[in-house]
């Protein structure tokens, strides 16, 4: 049986992005995605890419005139390694990152305590489910925008080939310190996988 599908004893969904056995937790963000952020938010001031793989979200992030501070636990080849963003006290005035899939409730509460204007994690949007979360999170710092893709996102391990499309919904979810208390639900329109591609 292919360990990949069941993972601590249970079946995977059909997500299309499973856990690297071997390894870190490892897929690259499609330009696209980055696009429909950027085209949509504005970020004021240098960004901090926290976990940058290989540089695709960073790549797309240099794109908006704003310095670019690049890093990650991991050696990709692309910004600084070795930097652990939950033990960091490293601070910016904004935060973009696609966090790792098992970390991703770490990633927002360092990311309230490290960006001093906003931070933005791409997430699953099943992510806005869950009691735990309800109290730890949604209640205490909840985000202030939710962009959810009108197009599935489909993340590939680094080298794999690329066909299909993803299963599971994914989200923007902006935390903005200038804004006011609440969470707005938007849409993203459809068309940045075929414009970005």
């Amino acid at each position: 049986m292919d360990a990949t599908y069941n993972l601590n004893g249970g079946f995977k969904p059909a997500t299309k992005r499973f856990a690297d056995l071997a390894g870190p937790d490892f897929f690259p963000t499609p330009a696209w995605a980055t696009h429909a952020l950027v085209d949509n938010e504005v970020f004021k001031g240098e960004i901090w890419e926290c976990a940058c793989g290989d540089g695709s979200m960073s790549q797309v992030l240099d794109e908006t005139g704003n310095r670019v501070v690049s890093s990650d636990l991991y050696d990709r080849g692309y910004g600084e390694s070795n930097h652990d963003f939950l033990a960091s006290s490293r601070r910016a005035p904004n935060i973009v990152t696609n966090p790792p899939y098992n970390a991703a409730e770490g990633f927002v509460r360092s990311g309230m305590e490290r960006a001093d204007s906003k931070f933005a994690l791409l997430l699953r949007l099943a992510f806005l489910e869950g009691a735990n979360r309800q109290r730890t999170i949604f209640s205490e710092c909840p985000p202030s925008r939710v962009w959810v893709f009108s197009e599935r996102i489909t993340f590939y391990p680094a080298g794999a080939k690329r066909k299909g499309s993803g299963t599971t919904a994914y989200a923007w979810f902006v935390w903005d310190k200038s804004a006011p208390t609440g969470t707005e639900l938007k849409w993203l329109k459809p068309g940045y996988k075929k414009l970005y591609s």
